[in-house]
């Protein structure tokens, strides 16, 4: 994170709830929402593709090596997320996962690793499979890369 966006104000989840679950993972450095009903969860801030500004939730996650994996659901809506949205159009960010953060570029999975990634997502939440026969778009897993040396 550069000098400027240590001083940016980060905004959290319009949606009630995950405010809330953002707001316990951040007071208590993670100890408390780094798991959602029992699957692992973590913190992703992304800049605004508009507004400019920094955006933070919590999500799902699962592991490949050393890559964290994420799932664009939308819950399964016809559109995706707005995080997913931002990280498109500007693929750094910062993850926090329990007290740990640090700077990653994400990147949606190329088919052949979908292929591979989608079972490892749907073992995590196996209700990413029911959202994906509801919807007509491909729900994308989204690959989470460490930036070398950047920890927070």
């Amino acid at each position: 994170m550069t000098a400027q966006e240590q001083h940016e104000t980060i905004e959290d989840s319009p949606v009630g709830w995950v405010a809330e679950h953002v707001r316990r993972y951040v007071q208590t450095d993670g100890a408390d929402g780094d798991t959602f009903y029992g699957v692992p969860s973590l913190l992703l801030t992304t800049r605004g593709r508009r507004s400019g500004k920094l955006r933070r939730t919590a999500l799902m996650y699962g592991r490949d090596g050393d890559n964290h994996l994420l799932v664009a659901s939308n819950g399964g809506a016809s559109k995706h997320p707005a995080w997913y949205l931002n990280l498109s159009a500007d693929p750094t960010v910062e993850v926090q996962v329990g007290a740990e953060r640090f700077t990653g570029q994400a990147r949606t999975a190329t088919a052949e690793e979908r292929v591979r990634l989608w079972p490892v997502m749907t073992k995590v939440f196996p209700t990413y499979a029911r959202y994906q026969k509801g919807t007509d778009r491909e729900i994308p897993v989204v690959v989470i890369e460490r930036a070398p040396g950047r920890a927070l």
